[in-house]
Order: structure tokens, then C-alpha cells, then sequence
């Protein structure tokens, strides 16, 4: 009787390993240990959590982005075999190292540069960072096909698309839709809206996300985010890329072909379906997945998103139709928005109001689209800056 050969463990290295992506792709490793190997570990400045990451799951290398943090990193990870680094020099060492698989789970622009060097390196990428594509999605789709790189969506509205769109060639596509839960206000007034507290908004009824993707999806300018970033993933014109609200979280995305059939991909509200998707791809795992009960679910509802009360996202969809830079200095006002009301300096409802005027303040800069990483960066450096300076404007109307 001929022994089996053993399978060879899946290389991963996770790019934002503290963040909620990162926690759940380490979840599914320490669930997996025979199947999956950890290579590197990247955090922003927590070095504590990073080092005992590093240390559980026996890590080549650590990364603290944050170069302060690195003393403390090197100290707790003393006596081990983890190699550590720290700063742009450390996250490109990570992105590069010999894996299988480079989660891409760093949130912000910081995160671009780093993924880039993975796709030269001719990584497989499963790509969580928003800010790839929204920021610079054409330059990161050609950086992929010109490397050979393979780039697999982690976010479940594009692994979902992405999975449905097997079901029949790319020019029998008519539409995808992409399906949002509405979040924690889907039934508030615009008046409630007015008054709604940053606690309130962190509280999603379906998912558990980092926080500022939980402002986004309140907000719904994280559907809109991601129709730019379906716009680039699966080079579709906008007009064939459109958003319905679904509450049960339960259909992830639907795609429409042209003989009418619609094929949508399914399962509950649990990030690591995807992930498992991404590092397996083509096969795919066999592991103790939550399992989609549809009798016990019941019902699924859907209904188009109210523009009007949530203008965010129709915001995004002028700038998927615009194009150029918008996109990047979208993503950037977003950002300094969102942190605004966080910290209680705006409203709720200036989120949109904030980036609707940064963007007509960046139209009369002429900012050209960014056709490098360093052009990326500096459109949206120059956007924050002007996000800043109208902030006052907002911060002393809501005072």
C-alpha cells in the first residue's frame, strides 16, 4: 500500500494582522494548523498583540509599521525565531517574503504600497485594503496583469461576484448588484439621522468590522466604495453595476446574465467564508463553517437604497461615472470625515456633506489620476489637506 503524500502547508502572510480581516484569517489558521503555515505578520503600532500573535503562530517575521513601536516588538519577541522589522521598509520586506498567499488587510493608502510590492513579488493576493482600488484601482489592475499576479476579492460582496460570475462567459454579463445591509439606520428619519451618536453608528446589526468601515456602512458609502472597486476588479462600466439593500446580509451579490437567468452566491454574515475562499482558491477547504439555514432564516428582503436620506452613496456613484482622480480624493475626504465624527467634532449627516464639498474644492485643483503609487499618495495628501481646512467650517457649525 503506497503512503499518501503528505499535502504541503498553505504559506500566508497577513498584511494588517490585528485589525478584524487579520483576526479572522488567523482564526481560520489556528482552526488549521496541518493546512496553513504563517510566513509574516504586519501591525500598524500594537506591538504587544503583534509579538503574541508572532509568537502563536510561530511567524517568520513581525512588522510594526509604526517605527516607534519596534523596540518594544524586539524585545517581546526576544529569544524566538521570529525575525523582526519595523516602518515602509519592514512592510515591503513582509509584503515580499516567500508565501503562498498575502492577505492584504492593512485599512487606508498606507496600505497601497506595500500590496503593490506583493503583486511584483507574483503573490497571490487577497485583497481586503478598499483603498487599492478606490484610490488607484486602474494602476493596481495593471500592476497585477503585468506581474502575473493573481488578485482574489476577500470583501464578501466582491467574493461573491466573483464565484457567480463562473456560471457563464464575462460578455453574457447584462449587470451585478451588489447587496448592502442598510446598517444600524435603514429605517431613520433624516431628522434622526441628524442626531444619530458615533455609538449608535458603531453598532452593525449583521456584521463585526473595524470602525471605521462600520461608519461607512452606516453611512452607506461603503457600497459605494465598493462599486468603484467591482468597477476595476471586474473591468464592468459603471452602468452595469448597481446596489440593492438587503437587511439579512444573507445574499452577498447577484449577477445577472443576458438570457435572464440571475445566479447570486449565499451564506451567512461571517468574514472567514471568504477568506478560506481566497487562500484555497482554486479548491476549496473543508472546515467547521457556520452553515446557512435557509427555513430557519425565513425571509429575505430587499429594497432599493434611499439616496435622498443617504446621500453618500450617490455621491460615489457620480465619481464611479467621473472617474480621473475623484475616486482618490473620495476615499481620502471619507477618511477625514469619518474620523471628524468619531470624535464628535461633526454631524452625522456632514460625513457626506464634508466629502460632497472636498470634492468640488479638488475639481477646481485640476488633480490629475494617479498613474503611480507616489501620485496616489500625493492626490490624497493633497485632498486631506483640503478635507482639513473646510472640517473647521463643518466643526464650528455643529459646535
Amino acid at each position: 500500500m503506497v503512503k499518501a503524500e503528505a499535502r504541503r502547508k498553505i504559506s500566508v502572510t497577513v498584511l494588517g494582522a490585528t485589525g478584524s480581516v487579520g483576526q479572522s484569517t488567523l482564526d481560520l489558521i489556528a482552526r488549521n494548523p496541518e493546512r496553513y503555515e504563517v510566513a509574516a505578520l504586519v501591525a500598524g503600532r500594537n506591538a504587544k498583540q503583534l509579538s503574541a500573535l508572532a509568537r502563536k503562530h510561530n511567524a517568520r517575521l513581525a512588522v510594526i509599521a509604526e517605527p516607534e513601536g519596534y523596540s518594544a516588538l524586539k524585545e517581546l519577541l526576544s529569544g524566538s525565531e521570529t525575525k523582526t522589522a519595523a516602518g515602509r521598509a519592514g512592510m515591503l520586506e513582509a509584503a515580499q517574503i516567500e508565501a503562498d498567499v498575502v492577505v492584504a488587510a492593512i485599512s487606508g493608502a498606507v496600505g497601497l504600497e506595500p500590496t503593490l510590492a506583493a503583486l511584483q513579488a507574483k503573490r497571490r493576493v487577497a485583497l481586503a485594503n478598499k483603498e487599492c482600488l478606490v484610490s488607484a484601482g486602474k494602476l493596481f489592475m495593471t500592476a497585477a496583469r503585468t506581474s502575473g499576479a493573481t488578485v482574489l476579492p476577500v470583501d464578501s460582496e466582491h467574493n461573491a461576484v466573483f464565484q457567480a460570475l463562473m456560471a457563464g462567459p464575462k460578455e453574457t454579463v447584462e449587470c451585478v448588484t451588489l447587496t448592502a445591509s442598510g446598517g444600524p439606520f435603514r429605517t431613520h428619519s433624516a431628522e434622526r439621522l441628524a442626531r444619530v451618536t458615533p455609538e449608535e453608528a458603531l453598532r452593525h446589526p449583521t456584521w463585526s468590522m473595524g470602525a471605521k468601515i462600520t461608519i461607512d456602512s452606516a453611512t452607506l458609502m461603503n457600497k459605494g466604495l465598493e462599486l468603484i472597486e467591482a468597477h476595476h476588479l471586474f473591468s464592468l462600466p459603471p452602468a452595469k453595476l448597481g446596489a440593492v439593500v438587503h437587511p439579512q446580509s444573507i445574499v452577498h451579490a447577484l449577477v445577472t446574465f443576458h438570457d435572464g437567468s440571475v445566479v447570486a452566491q449565499l451564506s451567512v454574515p461571517d468574514m472567514r467564508l471568504p477568506i478560506s475562499y481566497c487562500l484555497n482558491w482554486p479548491d476549496r477547504a473543508e472546515w467547521e463553517a457556520p452553515r446557512l439555514d435557509l427555513a430557519k432564516v425565513g425571509t429575505l428582503t430587499f429594497e432599493a437604497p434611499d439616496y435622498a436620506r443617504f446621500p453618500a452613496l450617490k455621491l460615489a456613484r457620480e465619481v464611479l461615472e467621473k472617474g480621473g482622480a475623484a475616486p482618490t480624493v473620495l476615499n481620502a475626504a471619507n477618511e477625514v470625515a469619518v474620523e471628524a465624527f468619531l470624535a464628535r467634532r461633526i454631524g452625522f449627516n456632514d460625513i457626506s456633506g464634508l466629502v460632497r464639498d472636498v470634492l468640488a474644492r479638488a475639481e477646481e485643483e485640476r488633480l490629475a489620476e494617479p498613474r503611480t503609487a507616489d501620485e496616489a499618495i500625493a492626490v490624497d495628501h493633497t485632498s486631506r489637506s483640503i478635507a482639513r481646512t473646510l472640517l473647521l467650517q463643518f466643526a464650528a457649525k455643529a459646535s
